[in-house]
């Protein structure tokens, strides 16, 4: 076992570090556009006209799940069977930090996509303020693609 754990634990922990990138960031995703979905349907069904407007609203937690998944591409595309332990592990602080972070933003960001749908349905002319409000929680998501990235870029290559 231990000898498995040194031969091959760096590309186990970087197929795990895959995995779980696409899968929480994905997971959030879904659920945030979800949410958002369903607050634009009730809009739709009253103003068929505003389904551009709330389109954009809606789609937006959707883009944590494709940082998710560039990340875990990016991992993919690094790893071979010689990759050491240390940068497995390194990989894997990387697809945790995307992950996560894809998980846990995307659905806040559903949340307030919703609050700026009621914006939009309220008073349309101020609908850019929902824009603004949902792109802020986005930021945090950014900022763990630009850790992520590095982590696969410049910390797992050195070891």
């Amino acid at each position: 076992m231990v000898e498995f754990i040194l031969n091959y634990g760096g590309v186990s922990l970087g197929a795990i570090a895959v995995a779980l990138s696409v899968f929480l960031s994905g997971t959030g995703s879904a659920k945030g556009v979800g949410i958002a979905g369903e607050a634009a349907a009730g809009i739709v069904i009253e103003e068929p006209e505003k389904f551009g407007k709330s389109l954009v609203l809606q789609l937006l937690p959707g883009t944590q799940g494709l940082y998710g998944f560039v990340i875990g591409i990016l991992i993919l595309f690094a790893l071979d069977p010689q990759v050491s332990l240390q940068a497995g592990f390194v990989y894997l602080a990387a697809g945790l930090t995307m992950g996560i972070s894809g998980l846990t933003s995307a659905k806040a960001q559903g949340r307030v996509s919703v609050a700026g749908m009621n914006i939009l349905a309220k008073n349309e002319a101020q609908q850019s303020k929902g824009i603004v409000y949902a792109v802020m929680v986005e930021m945090y998501a950014i900022l763990a693609f630009a850790i992520a990235f590095l982590l696969v870029f410049t910390v797992a290559p050195n070891l």
